[in-house]
């Protein structure tokens, strides 16, 4: 039992880090010398490194708030889950733990989704990049772990 709660332990920090590195990595979309991610687009040139802030419409700004949600979710999963771990009564279930990390995967899913239906490719050889992918696998590792939660039971 001892080692499924490591288990499961690990995998929640490892979900946390990708949500991170997604939500803050300058690679949503890059190609030829553009990246763009979720806060800047970035153009590189020979002299320089330019980066002007992300537009101001509301798809893009409901990715940005769907991402940070899911990090915080994530986050408060673990916190969770770790008071759980001293405070739950024997054989209780993780059900908060649970909750918090399924909401985590559902905002990282629509912050895809709608990422990938509204992106604009303004730049002819663009193609989605590293964060992106990071998010998609961070949506179902983190709805495989809230229902991990679901069966889990705490044992002494």
């Amino acid at each position: 039992m001892l080692l499924i709660l490591l288990g499961v332990l690990i995998v929640h920090i490892i979900i946390l880090i990708l949500l991170i590195v997604s939500t803050a990595a300058s690679a949503w979309t890059v190609g030829g010398d553009v990246n763009k991610d979720l806060w800047y687009n970035c153009l590189t040139n020979d002299l320089a490194y330019q980066c002007t802030p992300a537009s101001n419409e509301d798809w893009i700004q409901a990715v940005q708030a769907l991402m940070i949600l899911a990090v915080l979710f994530c986050f408060f999963s673990l916190v969770a889950f770790v008071f759980q771990l001293f405070k739950l009564v024997k054989g209780g279930r993780f059900f908060f733990t649970a909750i918090f990390q399924i909401l985590a995967s559902l905002f990282v899913m629509c912050a895809a989704i709608i990422y990938t239906v509204m992106r604009t490719d303004d730049v002819p050889e663009s193609r989605f990049g590293y964060a992106y992918v990071l998010a998609w696998v961070a949506f179902p590792l983190s709805l495989v772990s809230g229902l991990i939660y679901i069966v889990l039971r705490k044992k002494e």
